[in-house]
């Protein structure tokens, strides 16, 4: 079964009030089997538009990492983010090799 993604792009212009969302999440992502691929380091924009972090987080599969965005705990911390920072993030499907 092919695993499931988030993919975040941020931009945040509060550091402090943007903590209390980071601090909250590994909670939430772990009660979904959630794992942390790619959280900040280095990166070059070679083409199109960028953020300033980015972040991908695997899951079991995609239907959990749905899960977990439409749950009520995450949908309650995205409250805590929005005001401190400008995100994109979309959940895909893994490629399911043989």
């Amino acid at each position: 079964m092919a695993k499931g993604y988030w993919i975040g792009r941020v931009d945040v212009h509060n550091d402090e009030g943007y903590k209390p969302y980071m601090a909250a999440n590994p909670a939430i992502f772990q009660k979904f089997g959630g794992k942390f691929i790619v959280r900040g380091g280095r990166f070059a924009s070679v083409e199109g538009q960028s953020r300033s972090r980015n972040v991908v987080i695997e899951f079991p599969d995609y239907e959990t990492a749905l899960a977990c965005y439409n749950s009520p705990e995450y949908q309650a911390n995205i409250k805590v983010r929005q005001p401190h920072s400008i995100a994109d993030l979309i959940i895909i499907e893994g490629h399911a090799s043989p």
